[in-house]
């Protein structure tokens, strides 16, 4: 069973989109629900239920877009394929409003604070703000909840139509130990209809819902509705505990007043977020959509890639990604409950962010909006929470080392050397990823391993990513000390050294930490354009001169470098780093 309900099937030119995403619920739903990190084409054949070939097929695409891994016979998810949710992030404007009050009331209470959406008969994250315990409770963003289960799911179910209990309904009889739902344990047995219907009731009737261990023994929540300007709503501001800390009184009693404080200013903010056009917004369209292409990059790539290609799929992709642009757009529409959504993007809007012609985009968008990823009201057409069913919460989870790791690899098996990452640590670089080479004599590294920052290529990287005053300070405390007889020690030279580092965006090491280790290293930025670390090749001195180490290495670094910041924009657009090692910190 999917994450969530799928309608029917599309007949007609757009079946390549709809078989593309039923590969990618699935892909999901392997790694969500069963922990795969990789499957096999077989998987998704049994899985989806087409074709070997037409599996295949999709594959090579989403490979070329950039949105599964192939690796031999083993498939994954890339973090590229994030995009798409942050699509309907950017629409929603809901990270970007809220998430700064999501942020002062965790740091206020001292418990983590997310924001929900209904998506269906579910409830979706789509802010989550975790305080860093040793009993951590926190969903990720995307994760699908059923309704019954948590608090945001009485306040939304209140405003059900009839149609909708009927939906839910029949989930429950398909479903009732909520096995579907890789977010919550399964249950042990089905619970009474009767008990959702009176909580919802109650929920109406307070202004706000409480979660007494519903998804998991020991975990408490209160929730209360933010509400769009027609007074329907729009998404549900979630305070969750353990009972070690709180019963569901105590947690009502501490939370109710701080977030019905808070409430009026968070309607305000999501109201002014629509009502600005996202064209206004410093950094152009939000969440990666494209603007105007000439022609169209789906026949370009078709072109090139011949018949394996399935350009319908590209295509429909790149719509659902050019709705990224959506927030605010459509300035003075009404906003349609469910999803803080704004005013939407006309069918000529999507057409010229995408270069394509009105009739494929047209085509492209009806396929969406049947497929429930897209809600069209009036002229304008918008991304729905569903989007966030396509890999999105397997991914939020992985830290700064997971999404370095796949990059470095190729780096790896391009250059035949190893590589390493650091940040800087005081006055040291600490290791937090390696990739080692396959050789006779190679370096002899571990993760954690610490070296002084003076006499390696990454930690001159790190000190000339700093800014003046600070590198100054830093350098200011240095006291080097020979470790060859190549170290450069003296410090006014050590500083023309870092100084250069930062003109040329690199450093190169010969000898100076260890004798015959050669080594070279670039910066890794994050998405504001700060150094966070340094990317590194490492090899023996005997293996040519530094120039020519420099000449055949350095290109294949500096594009390691810009896949992997480019990954960690759109891993960090709309929240933190998942649980791995953090970058920024």
């Amino acid at each position: 069973m999917s994450l969530s309900p799928v309608p029917p099937p599309v007949n007609g030119p757009v079946g390549p989109l709809e078989r593309g995403l039923a590969v990618l619920r699935e892909l999901t739903r392997l790694a969500a629900h069963e922990g795969w990190t990789t499957v096999r084409p077989g998987d998704l054949v049994r899985g989806t239920g087409l074709a070997r070939s037409v599996v295949d097929r999709v594959l090579g695409t989403l490979e070329q877009l950039g949105y599964v891994t192939l690796d031999g016979r083993d498939i994954g998810l890339s973090v590229r394929l994030m995009e798409l949710g942050n699509a309907y992030l950017a629409a929603s404007g809901l990270p970007a409003a809220l998430g700064p009050f999501a942020q002062r009331l965790a740091d206020g209470l001292d418990e983590s604070v997310s924001v929900a959406v209904p998506d269906g008969d579910g409830v979706r994250f789509v802010v989550q703000m975790t305080r860093r315990r040793t009993m951590s409770l926190a969903f990720r963003i995307g994760d699908l909840l059923p309704a019954e289960r948590c608090s945001p799911g009485a306040l939304f179910a209140a405003e059900w139509s009839a149609s909708g209990w009927a939906a839910w309904r029949a989930r429950r009889a398909e479903d009732p130990l909520d096995t579907s739902f890789p977010a919550v344990s399964p249950r042990h047995r089905r619970a009474s209809d009767g008990d959702f219907e009176a909580h919802v009731k109650e929920a109406a009737r307070d202004g706000w819902a409480a979660d007494d261990q519903l998804i998991e023994p020991g975990l408490v929540a209160v929730s209360v509705p933010v509400r769009d300007a027609s007074g329907r709503i729009a998404c549900a501001v979630n305070v969750v505990s353990h009972t070690s800390r709180h019963d569901v009184d105590s947690l009502r009693a501490a939370v109710l007043g701080p977030l019905g404080a808070e409430v009026p200013a968070m309607e305000a903010a999501l109201a002014a977020r629509r009502s600005c056009p996202a064209a206004e917004r410093v950094g152009g369209a939000p969440g990666g959509a494209p603007t105007a292409l000439g022609e169209d990059p789906a026949r370009m790539a078709k072109r090139e890639l011949g018949a394996g290609f399935l350009q319908s799929l590209a295509r429909g992709l790149a719509v659902l990604r050019a709705l990224g642009g959506a927030e605010g757009a459509g300035q003075g529409e009404t906003a349609t409950a469910g999803g803080g959504r704004g005013g939407g993007m006309t069918l000529s809007a999507v057409a010229e962010a995408t270069g394509l012609a009105r009739a494929t985009a047209r085509r492209s968008l009806l396929t969406l909006v049947e497929l429930g990823y897209v809600e069209a009201d009036g002229r304008a057409f918008r991304p729905l929470p569903r989007v966030l069913e396509l890999g999105y919460a397997p991914l939020a989870e992985l830290g700064f080392t997971d999404i370095a790791q796949p990059h470095m690899r190729e780096l790896v098996r391009t250059v035949h050397e190893s590589a390493s990452l650091a940040v800087l640590d005081g006055g040291d670089i600490r290791y937090i990823a390696r990739v080692p080479t396959v050789r006779i004599m190679s370096v002899n590294i571990t993760i954690g391993t610490r070296f002084p920052a003076y006499a390696t290529s990454m930690g001159r990287v790190l000190l000339a990513g700093l800014d003046a005053d600070a590198r100054a300070a830093r350098l200011a405390g240095v006291r080097p000390r020979p470790l060859t007889r190549h170290t450069v020690t003296d410090v006014p030279e050590l500083v023309r050294v870092v100084e250069r580092a930062a003109q040329e965006g690199h450093a190169l090491v010969d000898q100076e930490l260890e004798e015959g280790l050669r080594s070279l290293a670039v910066p890794v930025r994050d998405a504001r354009g700060r150094v966070v670390a340094a990317l590194n090749v490492a090899t023996h001195a005997g293996r040519g001169t530094a120039e020519s180490a420099r000449r055949e290495l350095l290109p294949a670094l500096r594009a390691t470098a810009a896949r992997i910041e480019a990954d960690l924009a759109t891993a960090s657009a709309h929240h933190a780093l998942g649980a791995g090692e953090r970058v920024g910190t």
